[in-house]
Formats: structure tokens, sequence, C-alpha cells
């Protein structure tokens, strides 16, 4: 009888607040249940969870979003919240029985759950290398979808997804609010504006909310979390910390990782002296070839080096690239060689969910007496 009394007037507040600020709302109804935010490393999404429903909270799904998403995922036997649809920009169902996603980096996630067979379709199904979902598309159990941002409406409708995770670039989502005026709920994924490597890996839990599976989900990201933890602990007991160049020129720039960007963290973990490790930036830095020169030249690594595939590609793109030290000396690694059966680089759809994995070779790259049985999964030295 309390925990129904409890429940009421949980809801009833929420009602009452719904000309709140969506975090006033969410404060409160933490306060009332004592309900924790289960998510402990990523900043751009919340998760609070009660008896019979949760409360997510995207906050962060494009760089500079000026508002945070609010979903409530309810499961069968909870009771219909009055005027829901006011409070929450979706109001779902869980578990999912079905759904559409929109980033390969979504689907490790599904797979990680067992769920890789509730997908229905997917914006260019070539960029997907996961061999357990090729099987699917393959079968014609996964639709092709189009482009990511010029999702075909008529074939999603037709599919008839309980939810489509989206992601957006800005706040100009036009396809997607077609999507949710045709009545499919969308729900947004913000793990590629996340920068911490455990922060995008915990994204994980977003899905375990979807699926009603939360306890495998935070099993799941807590032994990745730990084997990061303890590959990270050992290179940060080493003594030497190799010097590392990253990223290459396209056109007349040359792109590498920012200080505080995801790639930079790495290193950082990894002990490695990256030259660009004091900018203040998350995305990438726009130099010129010079600069980098003067300041990289002598690095001992390379790690990174844009889209080449080969020494000797890189030479004949540039003839500057011959005069850095780590090119003379063989140490430049790329994750573009490992490919899936369709083109798919295995790097930008696995890495954002394994950082464990990422770790692991970038110590066994630059402390391979560490790690000496690793081989590595992302990473090869270009010939």
């Amino acid at each position: 009888m309390r925990k129904t009394l409890t429940l009421l007037l949980a809801v009833c507040f929420l009602l009452a607040c719904k000309n709140e600020s969506s975090s006033e709302q969410s404060v409160r109804i933490v306060e009332t249940q004592q309900i924790q935010n289960s998510v402990t490393h990523a900043t751009g999404f919340r998760l609070y969870h009660y008896s019979d429903y949760s409360i997510l909270e995207v906050e962060n799904p494009w760089p500079e979003a000026d508002r945070t998403f609010r979903y409530l995922l309810y499961t069968q036997r909870a009771m219909p919240l009055q005027d829901a649809a006011e409070n929450f920009d979706a109001v779902i169902t869980v578990p999912v029985r079905s759904l559409v996603v929109t980033s390969t980096t979504h689907i490790p996630s599904l797979e990680a759950l067992n769920a890789e067979e509730l997908l229905l379709g997917f914006p260019q199904t070539d960029y997907i290398s996961s061999a357990k979902t090729r099987a699917l598309i393959d079968a014609g159990k996964v639709k092709e979808l189009g482009g990511t941002q010029q999702l075909n409406l008529e074939l999603l409708i037709d599919a008839a997804p309980d939810v489509v995770v989206g992601f957006g670039v800005d706040g100009d989502n036009k396809t997607l609010d077609r999507v949710q005026e045709a009545g499919i709920p969308v729900v947004y994924n913000g793990d590629w504006v996340e920068q911490d490597p455990l922060g995008k890996a915990e994204w994980l839990k977003f899905f375990g909310a979807l699926l009603d599976k939360n306890e495998q989900a935070t099993t799941a990201f807590n032994k990745i979390a730990e084997e990061y933890s303890r590959v990270k602990a050992l290179a940060q007991n080493q003594s030497d910390t190799p010097s590392v160049l990253s990223g290459a020129m396209y056109k007349d720039v040359w792109y590498l990782p920012n200080g505080q960007s995801w790639a930079a963290q790495f290193l950082r973990d990894a002990k490695a002296d990256y030259r660009y490790a004091d900018t203040q930036g998350k995305g990438s830095l726009s130099l010129s070839i010079e600069s980098v020169l003067e300041k990289s030249q002598d690095a001992a690594f390379w790690i990174g080096p844009g889209q080449f595939t080969s020494l000797t590609q890189m030479a004949e793109a540039n003839a500057v690239y011959a005069e850095f030290a780590a090119f003379k000396s063989g140490n430049v690694y790329s994750f573009t060689t490992n490919k899936g059966p369709t083109g798919g680089v295995i790097y930008y759809e696995l890495a954002p969910n394994r950082p464990d994995l990422v770790l692991k070779d970038l110590i066994r790259i630059l402390h391979p007496e560490l790690l000496p049985e690793h081989e590595l999964y992302f990473f090869s030295k270009l010939e």
C-alpha cells in the first residue's frame, strides 16, 4: 500500500510540475522517490529507474544542444500516466520489440544485449561490419533505409519499428521530425559527442533501458570499465612516456585530435607524450604541415595517419611525411586497414563501445612489454 501511494504521489507531483523546466522536474522526482541517476561516466544522458518505469534524459545529442530530451520508458504492468505525452518527448513501452538505429556505433550495443534480431532497418548498411548483424542484412531481415540524414521514410514507416534511435549533427533534423509525425517515437542518442572513453561505452545502458535489460547492460559495462582501469594502471606505472604524433594532411590542412578529445584521452591513459595534449578543445586541430613538422618531427610514434594504409601511399601523397622520425623508423600505426566485408572500418563501429580493446592496442604499441600476449585488434603497423 505504501509503495502504491508513493508512486501515485510521484506521478501527481510530476504532472503538477509540468510548467517547470525539465531539470527541476527530474530533480524533484528523484528527491521524492530517492532514486539516483545510474549513469556514472557519461555526461550526455541520465537514467532514473522506478519500480515500473524509467526516465531517460538525453542532454547533449549534438554539440551545443540547447535543450534536454526526456523520455518515459514504462513496462506493460505500469500504471498509465495521465498527460504523459505533454511532459515527455516520447512515451515508450519497454522492452521495445523492434527498432531502427542510425549509427554503426549502435550495433555493438544491440549485439552485447543479444538484441540484434530486433533491428528492422539501417541507413547505408554497407558500413556495418559485425558478422552477426551482416548475416541478418544478407538474409534480408534488415532493410536498407538510404542516407543517414535522408532516411527513406516510406520504407521506415512500412517497417513500423517500436522506436527509431537517431542522432543529429545539429538541431536541424527534419527527417526525424517527420518520423515522429508519422507516429513512430524517436529517441536521440548522443554517444558520439562524449569525449571520455568510458563515457562513450556507458551508452550501452541507454540501450539497456530501451530493451529492459538494465542489469545485463550494467554488468557488461562494468566489465569493460574494470578492464580499462586495470590496463590503464599498468601504463601509468611506467616511467617512460613515448612521444606521439597523429593525423595527416587533407588537401592543404593537417587535421589531428585536440587535447581534450576522445582520441587524446586514450593516448594520455596509455602513458604517451602526445605533442598536442595541452591544446584546449574537443574536436580536431587544423594546422599547417610546417607547424606540425616543427613540433613533431622527432616523435617516436605516429598513430592514426588519416586514411592511409601503407607507408608507400603516404610518401606518394606528400614527400614531407618521410621526414618524420616515426616514418623513418616504421613506427606508424593505423586503424583504417581493419575493415569489414563491405568496406566499413571496424574501429568506427566498435571502438566507442570497447575502449578497453583500444587502450590495450595502444599500450601494446607504446609499452609492448606490459601486454606481451595481446594481439592488436584495431590497429596495424603500416608497411
